[in-house]
């Protein structure tokens, strides 16, 4: 009888691409994870990893074996959403995916809500990038995902994942203390020209809105600083060193130095919850989404 939760820890690992990856989405030590995958060889009698450099890659044994697990975990998936339905109340573990700005944000308040109100629930956070967390949903790594999109990229829903809107997140166009913008009554998107920005990495949702919506007003963006983190963008601007677009969640106020302008029309990101459509009855679900949508302040 093969063990739940090794082929848990083996589908993690096929979805995270390595066991650090399974063990932080499963609240596990990357050794924990190792002694799961281990013992399932021993039960198995087969050989599921291979050293690949520093990481590990999937056997074409273990990427079948991954695939059983992923059906075997949605069973089992439904079997505790009916259970939770029929006591009416939520409980069990909840896992959440969310981007930095919404797990610095909004989410703080939401969880320590949810236990307070429903202590047979136990919420666990990984903070992930948007992108991401969709396909964390999909394959059943995480029960719940608090997403973002912008007006020129949409966030997709696979089949068998359901959204709902949590709210708009306005963003603005910080500048430096003293930038020619400050005097301005507006700005307009076709003045952005001979900019130097400070934004995220290629492949955030970020970066792509700020060299879709320029290269739209046939501008090409000049990218001098790129960061991760929001405040180190805000700080890199309130040295004087390029101007950015930043959402207001999770920003707080600007330090001196900084200073919002209104750009219009002015960019929106929505945010999301999402789940899988197997789980959309459990009450741990409802009731996470719903405080989400509570807490929201926009």
């Amino acid at each position: 009888m093969l063990d739940l939760a090794r082929l848990r820890a083996l589908h993690a690992v096929s979805v995270h691409g390595s066991v650090a990856g399974a063990a932080a989405a499963l609240g596990y030590t990357p050794s924990a994870v190792s002694q799961q995958i281990s013992k399932l060889e021993r039960e198995t009698r087969t050989t599921l990893l291979e050293r690949r450099g520093r990481g590990v890659a999937l056997t074409e044994e273990a990427r079948h074996l991954a695939d059983t697990a992923q059906e075997l975990l949605a069973i089992v998936e439904r079997a505790e959403t009916t259970l939770e339905e029929r006591r009416g109340q939520p409980s069990g573990l909840l896992t959440v995916a969310a981007f930095a700005s919404a797990a610095r944000g909004l989410l703080p308040g939401v969880l320590a809500d949810l236990a307070r109100r429903h202590p047979a629930l136990d919420v666990r956070l990984t903070e992930v990038d948007p992108h991401l967390s969709v396909d964390l949903v999909a394959r059943g790594v995480t029960d719940l995902a608090v997403a973002h999109d912008w007006d020129i990229a949409p966030l997709p829903a696979p089949e068998g994942v359901e959204q709902a809107v949590i709210g708009d997140d306005p963003c603005d166009l910080v500048v430096p203390a003293g930038h020619p913008f400050t005097t301005r009554d507006a700005i307009r998107r076709t003045d952005l020209g001979g900019q130097r920005w400070v934004c995220q990495p290629p492949g955030r949702v970020c970066h792509d809105w700020l060299t879709r919506t320029l290269r739209t007003a046939g501008l090409e963006p000049d990218i001098a600083h790129v960061a991760e983190e929001n405040h180190t963008i805000v700080a890199l601007v309130a040295a004087g060193l390029g101007v950015a677009v930043v959402p207001r969640l999770g920003t707080g106020a600007l330090p001196a130095g900084a200073v919002a302008v209104p750009l219009e029309p002015g960019p929106v990101r929505r945010l999301y919850a999402l789940w899988r459509t197997g789980a959309a009855r459990r009450p741990a679900i409802t009731e996470a989404v719903r405080t989400l949508q509570e807490h929201w302040t926009g």
